[in-house]
């Protein structure tokens, strides 16, 4: 039986895709003789992929191990989406030579754009990978900050948390909090561990806090959608709020985060204050309130 991977498998998958392409899509002159194959042909392959014949021919019999330049080559010349990239170092066995996966720009799911634009009594946020921030309403803005004043690239939870003086003063149990936050963060690396600009984001606060680098080498991890936050908020004083978080079913790792106060206590009431401000400008944070 033939071994799902290795040369043989690597040479049944590049004859079955080169039969799935047609020679004008992939810039190949046109012949007005009759094809004796279906898609290209082995000339045309190796043509597009700047090889010899001979080298190509020796790769779809399974006699030689393909390298990983001349991978990379095949990805442009057959046409391999990100998937079909990936099946193919897969049977190359050559994974650990993949390109990163290139990860779509982070917009916010309208369904999620929905539930924060009904939400106007109680501060909420939508969360994406790494746990950067991508839209917010205006009691958020009232709670935290002004996001919209933050640059998109910049505008991450956990960044505020630990590089904002007065993100950082408003939480009574920072150390809580915070610690809560990169355990939150470790769960994620720990599941797309390539991503370069969650590589970047670790880089810099461990470059920048002595606590997050101890607590990043801790390895805790923490994958809670519910507890309490203690807020000191310069305006309507001490918060104790619980937060919520939901996530989406569709892989795209957005979360909405709703922070709320039990009816009747002086939170609540603080938080009806401190919303109350912001309703006049309701239209105007919504918006301000999309990821450029």
């Amino acid at each position: 039986m033939t071994s799902p991977t290795g040369p043989r498998a690597l040479g049944d998958y590049l004859k079955a895709r080169r039969a799935q392409l047609d020679p004008g899509d992939c810039g190949l002159p046109g012949t007005d003789s009759a094809r004796r194959v279906t898609g290209l042909r082995r000339e045309e392959v190796a043509q597009l992929a700047a090889i010899s014949v001979d080298y190509y021919t020796r790769l779809e019999q399974g006699r030689v191990r393909a390298s990983a330049p001349v991978l990379a080559t095949l990805v442009r010349a057959l046409r391999l989406d990100e998937d079909q990239q990936s099946y193919l170092y897969e049977l190359a066995g050559r994974t650990d030579d993949r390109p990163r996966r290139r990860r779509p720009v982070q917009e916010v799911r309208p369904a999620m754009r929905r539930l924060l634009d009904q939400l106007t009594g109680t501060p909420a946020l939508v969360l994406g990978r790494r746990l950067d921030v991508l839209a917010w309403n205006p009691a958020a803005v009232a709670l935290y900050t002004d996001f919209a004043g933050i640059p998109a690239s910049r505008r991450n939870y956990l960044r505020l948390i630990f590089t904002d003086p007065a993100v950082r003063e408003m939480h009574r149990e920072w150390h809580h909090d915070a610690r809560d936050a990169v355990a939150a963060l470790r769960m994620e690396a720990a599941a797309d561990a390539d991503d370069p600009a969650l590589d970047s984001l670790v880089a810099e606060l461990s470059a920048r806090d002595a606590d997050f680098r101890a607590w990043w080498a801790e390895h805790r991890v923490s994958s809670a959608t519910y507890g309490t936050k203690q807020y000191r908020h310069p305006l309507v004083g001490d918060l104790t709020l619980d937060c919520d978080t939901w996530g989406g079913s569709d892989g795209s790792g957005q979360r909405l985060m709703v922070l709320t106060a039990e009816t009747g206590t002086p939170s609540h009431d603080a938080l009806r204050i401190l919303t109350s401000w912001t309703a006049g400008r309701t239209d105007a944070g919504r918006a301000r309130n999309r990821t450029p």
